[in-house]
């Protein structure tokens, strides 16, 4: 059978498509993931799972790039506050994803399952959590604190996102409105920049263990590319109503998968 980048046409078609749709999932609310990932894994089914981790990794930053990019000229994103979170989310995705042989996944999953089901009410409950934006410990002294609880929660999603990873950008997205008071377009468009820096450490692990297909990442991430753009631009269009909608469907879909692998033990 023919192939192309290593796979058969068809089998290219339906991952370019799933890195379209995760590219804009991502961009509005974080959670992308669940589209690329089990595309990945459904269509390289003899590929280890690290190869299929690391190519995930690298179509990802391609797109949460643009992403964070398209936020930035939408003039939505703090990056005082994004910068130093994305630096010790880098940090805490290292530490992780070095981690990951050594610690099985089925350990964070009914974590997981416990924070999402948390996130879920807590939004559903509160139909005005993130529509405005309302920030905690900003200005004069307060700031510090504000940074300080940035920092920390960078470095504990980084360090979740290296070792395990679904719902990274979903939890980043609630920390940011339930703790610090943003919006929810504002708390996408930070959560874009940090969602990079976490991308960039797992994949410079993966790639130093030449676990990443780099055609067929590359790839995918011009779709990838494509969707996050689209889903930034619709997010900014739209506004927290339309982003704190598409998380509340996000955290359900995840709810759903993890609750699915916890009780069958996968």
């Amino acid at each position: 059978m023919d192939t192309i980048l290593g796979v058969a046409p068809h089998v290219l078609v339906g991952l370019l498509l799933a890195a379209m749709l995760a590219g804009w999932v991502d961009a509005v609310s974080g959670g992308g993931g669940l589209v690329q990932l089990p595309a990945l894994l459904v269509g390289l089914p003899g590929v280890p799972p690290a190869t299929v981790l690391g190519t995930n990794k690298l179509s990802s930053i391609i797109g949460t790039s643009a992403a964070a990019r398209t936020y930035r000229r939408a003039a939505v994103t703090d990056v005082a506050t994004a910068v130093p979170m994305a630096v010790t989310a880098f940090v805490g995705s290292a530490v992780g994803a070095a981690a990951a042989t050594r610690l099985p996944g089925t350990w964070f999953r009914p974590l997981a399952l416990v924070l999402l089901v948390v996130v879920g009410l807590w939004t559903l409950l509160r139909p005005a959590l993130g529509e405005r934006q309302d920030l905690r410990w900003h200005g004069g002294e307060e700031h510090h604190r504000h940074r300080a609880a940035a920092i920390a929660m960078g470095g504990g999603i980084g360090l979740y996102d290296g070792v395990f990873g679904p719902g990274t950008g979903t939890f980043l997205v609630f920390g940011l409105v339930a703790l610090l008071g943003y919006s929810f377009l504002n708390a996408s468009a930070i959560a874009k920049i940090v969602n990079v820096a976490t991308n960039l450490a797992a994949l410079l692990v993966f790639a130093a263990t030449g676990h990443v297909l780099w055609g067929l990442g590359l790839a995918m991430g011009v779709a990838n590319l494509t969707g996050a753009v689209v889903g930034a631009r619709t997010a900014v269009r739209r506004g927290s109503r339309f982003v704190r909608l598409v998380f509340l469907v996000v955290v359900a879909v995840l709810l759903l998968r993890l609750g699915y692998d916890v009780v069958l033990g996968a």
